[in-house]
């Protein structure tokens, strides 16, 4: 019989993918019980990975399985062969992948940036799996300048001589992520790089995700309202107060139209909300159980 006090661990697994190119192997992870048909999946933002979730898998894994994944060419997933493959489009091809490997019929989706556009194109279509879904930090209007500003450094990680400096650089790119513990930043820096044959630290996503991101810069702010004006699921949007990605005025009009989302906005915090602290895991699981009682 399992301990009842051990601390949760995931399981590490992985589901062939399909892509114009071939195929390529996306890694997951899986927390809590396997057999539990109430799936969370959790999908992390632009160059982060699927253990950015660790501390909302572990808080909500005795009541969800959940699922998070390494998108293509970040983390443990395989690198795609065509870099300009790198969008939603084939994101959302590896998701549909992955939940039919899940075996179930709904899920419900948390987002974080990339993750919460990825999760808007599934929740818009026909006969989507998405029964409920939150949104970190991202809507559908992409500020121009924050995509600038992202694009300044993506891609160009150098390679670090010591996890200190790795660390630095991450307090650095990541400041708007708000207040974090010495411990926190050290394990949102460990998770994001891999130590080289060399001994030095890189970060652990494939650079060319840089090429159709820059390619496709919009001339203006990226808008998708006809995607989000298709999601019918019961929806709720988190806002970091000083996001430079998704505005106040934006949430507004997410609150009125499409799914009429629920807004909650996190103080002292821009983009995007880490869910590692417990407020913000209570807004998560708040949001979640309110559907699974209904």
């Amino acid at each position: 019989m399992a301990d009842e006090g051990a601390v949760p661990e995931p399981r590490r697994r992985s589901v062939q993918c399909v892509s114009p190119k071939g195929l390529h192997r996306m890694a997951y992870l899986e927390w809590g019980d396997p057999r539990n048909r109430d799936v969370l999946v959790c999908v992390h933002g632009l160059t982060r990975c699927a253990r950015d979730f660790d501390a909302l898998s572990r808080a909500l894994c005795s009541q969800f399985r959940v699922v998070c994944p390494d998108v293509a060419g970040r983390g443990d997933s395989d690198r795609l062969a065509e870099p300009m493959l790198y969008g939603v489009p084939q994101y959302l091809s590896d998701m549909v992948a992955l939940i039919a490997r899940l075996d179930v019929e709904t899920v419900s989706w948390v987002g974080t940036s990339m993750g919460g556009l990825i999760g808007m194109a599934l929740a818009a279509q026909k006969g989507t799996p998405v029964k409920r879904f939150v949104i970190n930090d991202i809507g559908p209007v992409v500020a121009k300048a924050a995509l600038e500003r992202i694009g300044s450094y993506l891609g160009k990680a150098p390679d670090f001589p010591t996890i200190e400096e790795a660390e630095a650089y991450i307090r650095d790119v990541s400041a708007p992520f708000g207040r974090h513990s010495d411990a926190e930043w050290r394990f949102l820096t460990e998770i994001w790089v891999r130590k080289t044959a060399e001994g030095k630290y890189r970060a652990h996503y494939d650079p060319r995700i840089a090429e159709p991101f820059h390619a496709t810069m919009p001339k203006g702010d990226l808008e998708l309202w006809p995607v989000y004006d298709a999601i019918q699921c019961p929806t709720l949007v988190i806002r970091g107060a000083d996001s430079d990605l998704l505005a106040r005025t934006t949430t507004q009009q997410m609150a009125v139209r499409g799914p009429k989302a629920k807004l909650v906005e996190i103080p002292e915090v821009g983009h995007a909300p880490t869910l590692m602290h417990a407020d913000q895991i209570a807004i998560v699981r708040d949001f979640l159980l309110e559907g699974a009682q209904t």
